[in-house]
């Protein structure tokens, strides 16, 4: 059976806040049509996502069988570890400049470009490792903006408990969240080994008692793009079916 393609295509965004040129990837349904409206879903670790999660392919099959709405896939791609730890790390001296970005310039860039929801529960963020981690940072920050959140594996630290503990408007959020249970020693980008397991566990029970609309599954696997993938299909029928 020929599945119907979508298109992906370069885009170019010129960053204020980041003072740089921020390249990446849209992926448009092969239906696409500027008469229909279209949800969003924003990808940390863009290329990862469209390249080992195939999530381009895997959008067309889900489209093609009805399965999820129409949407429209933002990959946004990271330069290096270091680059990708300057803006996606809660400790990253581009946190609050690449969050700012996704919020005040990407956003309304793409409702001024693609035929899109404006509304919170019509725009998704997803990310895996520190992908995940700065996409739900973002939705606490911005829970009008991005209404659903995707987390694969976040990395889950004091400050990211914090936030979430504080977060005044879980109503607002709705969120899917897995985490390996062989994930007790993960090999970070700085060289040192942690424990993703437990601190998952804990921020699931911040969701859990602030009564967050919140998905929850310990996956059998660790921390790779191995499991990461055949996972993709769920959560996109999940946040969009």
């Amino acid at each position: 059976m020929t599945v119907n393609r979508g298109t992906i295509n370069e885009i170019n965004l010129y960053s204020k806040e980041l003072d740089e040129e921020m390249k990446m990837l849209v992926y448009l349904p092969a239906s696409f049509s500027p008469l229909y409206k279209y949800s969003l879903l924003i990808a940390q670790d863009g290329k990862d996502y469209f390249q080992l999660g195939r999530i381009p392919r895997l959008a067309d099959e889900l489209l093609d069988n009805k399965e999820i709405e129409n949407m429209i896939i933002v990959g946004v791609p990271y330069k290096d570890v270091q680059d990708r730890r300057r803006k996606y790390h809660p400790d990253g001296e581009q946190n609050g400049a690449y969050i700012r970005f996704l919020a005040h310039e990407l956003v309304p860039y793409l409702d001024e470009t693609y035929p899109t929801y404006h509304m919170g529960m019509g725009r998704a963020l997803i990310g895996d490792s520190l992908g995940a981690t700065v996409s739900l940072m973002t939705a606490l920050k911005y829970p009008n903006t991005f209404g659903k959140v995707i987390l694969q594996s976040p990395l889950v630290d004091d400050k990211v408990l914090g936030e979430a503990e504080r977060f005044q408007e879980p109503h607002l959020l709705n969120i899917y969240h897995v985490i390996g249970n062989e994930e007790t020693e993960v090999k970070t980008t700085d060289g040192s080994v942690k424990d993703f397991l437990a601190p998952n566990r804990k921020l699931h029970e911040v969701f859990t008692e602030k009564n967050y609309s919140a998905f929850y599954e310990e996956f059998d696997g660790d921390h790779t793009w191995k499991y990461w993938q055949p996972d993709l299909k769920r959560a996109l029928k999940m946040m969009f079916g």
